[in-house]
């Protein structure tokens, strides 16, 4: 049986959601409601539709261009499990995965002790963009990320040294 993700939509080639040309899977449902987010129509968890990660890998598979492939929100966290089985996929055919969150990268680490989708989607995940978008520190001129707490982290590197190394920009 195929895993089903609820999405609220893909962008088929992106170069701002990450480095390269990007795949973009929009998880829907997100628990952060920041203020003044850039896709609220992610926040009802209800909403959007469903697919089956079998779609998104075909569409990849037609795309020999790509780079990479994205998963932003939304919050994939929340659909943790079934965001993990697709970057599994992903990366069997070499991908390079890209996961934003509204949650912390040391949250996470937490959760994942207790959370085995937390720890499998951090696992296949080269690239973390982790905070809640915050509209008093709002930045147009950060790379892949919108305001200025956010962190882009290098997950190999800071998996391989034990502690966060972000992505130089």
């Amino acid at each position: 049986m195929d895993t089903t993700i609820r999405i609220a939509g893909i962008i088929k080639e992106s170069i701002v959601d990450g480095p390269g040309i990007r795949l973009v899977v929009f998880a829907q449902g997100c628990p952060h409601r920041c203020r003044g987010c850039h896709n609220p129509q992610t926040h009802p968890f209800e909403g959007g539709k469903i697919v089956t990660i079998e779609e998104i890998l075909e569409m990849v598979k037609k795309n020999p261009l790509l780079d990479g492939v994205t998963f932003s929100g939304g919050e994939p966290f929340s659909q943790a499990q079934a965001f993990a089985v697709l970057g599994h996929r992903l990366k069997e055919i070499g991908m390079n995965i890209m996961t934003y969150t509204g949650y912390t990268y040391e949250y996470l680490l937490e959760e994942s002790r207790n959370n085995k989708g937390f720890k499998d989607l951090l696992d296949v995940s080269d690239i973390l963009v982790d905070g809640e978008f915050d509209i008093e520190q709002k930045n147009l001129l950060l790379p892949f990320r919108g305001s200025e707490n956010q962190r882009v982290i290098d997950m190999n590197k800071t998996r391989e040294q034990q502690k966060i190394v972000l992505l130089p920009l």
